[in-house]
């Protein structure tokens, strides 16, 4: 059995980034929610400042209806929608001309992030999401964002290392360059502010230009964030979070993404053309708590529609 060694709690150390640059940052941030976690909300201009961009995430085995119901529901709250086309739970073309005539009818929907998504098998004839953009019924989109992994996906590169995601960004950003539509890529979310600087340096020398939406772990309990991070292939960046696991004085504290979000505020104060261009939170701990760390920390750009 491991002994812990029990030290005197010493006093917080000042976050990093200083409270203007991290106000900027969060500035025109966008969150993730799924139709069961949207339902206890019961107003999200309660929560969320004007036009907040709202992903829907799209679980297998998870209703179209109830997908495009949420959709309706917080598109008729004033905030635009962006539901989640996995392509690897997506029957075929007709379906997938389904699903976006529902959302168009019903929702209103503009704007769509296309993904592989998580399951091992496809359930039909798509395997990723550059053959969701092939198809051409996403013509005529506002805006289509695409999945970024800072760490590498075992998924698409069994190997560790990065050969098939690389080679597919830059086919993503062959087509950024002759659609209409605002491309952006939302990242798996990261603990530690150093790799994500050096993947998106990397990005930017590797020609590729897309702007980026940085996943960002919303606060929650460390048990919680270690079994989502595991769950989700989180990369190196998991060692901070069991780092502070080992960590007595913190391991009953909620996580927070204040030294985070600080560090990589402070970057982008520091080289305005660093390529991130957004914050998009994952509510892991829930998104009233996420909200109400957005709003504390994000100033007067995160106050709610209805404060």
């Amino acid at each position: 059995m491991a002994i812990l060694n029990f030290r005197r709690k010493t006093a917080a150390a000042a976050p990093v980034g200083d409270k203007a640059q991290v106000e900027a940052f969060l500035k025109n941030y966008s969150i993730e929610v799924m139709p069961r976690t949207a339902e206890k909300v019961e107003d999200f201009r309660t929560l969320l400042p004007a036009g907040t961009r709202v992903y829907i995430a799209h679980i297998d085995g998870t209703p179209i209806e109830d997908m495009v119901a949420t959709a309706k529901r917080i598109n008729a709250e004033g905030f635009p929608v962006m539901p989640h086309f996995p392509a690897r739970i997506i029957k075929d073309k007709a379906t997938l001309g389904d699903w976006i005539a529902r959302y168009q009818g019903e929702a209103d929907v503009k704007q769509a992030l296309l993904l592989g998504g998580g399951v091992a098998t496809p359930a039909g004839d798509f395997d990723n999401s550059m053959q969701l953009i092939e198809t051409g019924l996403f013509d005529g989109f506002d805006r289509l964002h695409v999945a970024g992994h800072p760490e590498g996906n075992k998924d698409i590169d069994p190997d560790g290392s990065d050969k098939n995601v690389m080679q597919a960004l830059k086919w993503k950003q062959a087509f950024s360059e002759r659609t209409d539509a605002k491309m952006a890529m939302a990242t798996q979310f990261c603990f530690e502010a150093k790799p994500v600087i050096d993947w998106v340096n990397r990005l930017n020398a590797e020609g590729i230009d897309i702007p980026v939406h940085i996943g960002v772990a919303g606060p929650a309990k460390l048990q919680t964030l270690i079994k989502f991070a595991i769950a989700c292939g989180v990369g190196p960046s998991l060692k901070v979070l069991q780092k502070r696991a080992m960590d007595v004085t913190k391991l009953l504290l909620p996580y927070e993404p204040t030294d985070f979000v600080g560090e990589l505020a402070a970057h982008k104060a520091a080289n305005p053309g660093f390529g991130i261009e957004s914050v998009h939170f994952f509510p892991l701990g829930g998104i009233k708590t996420n909200a109400t760390w957005a709003i504390e920390n994000g100033g007067a750009s995160a106050k709610p529609v209805a404060a």
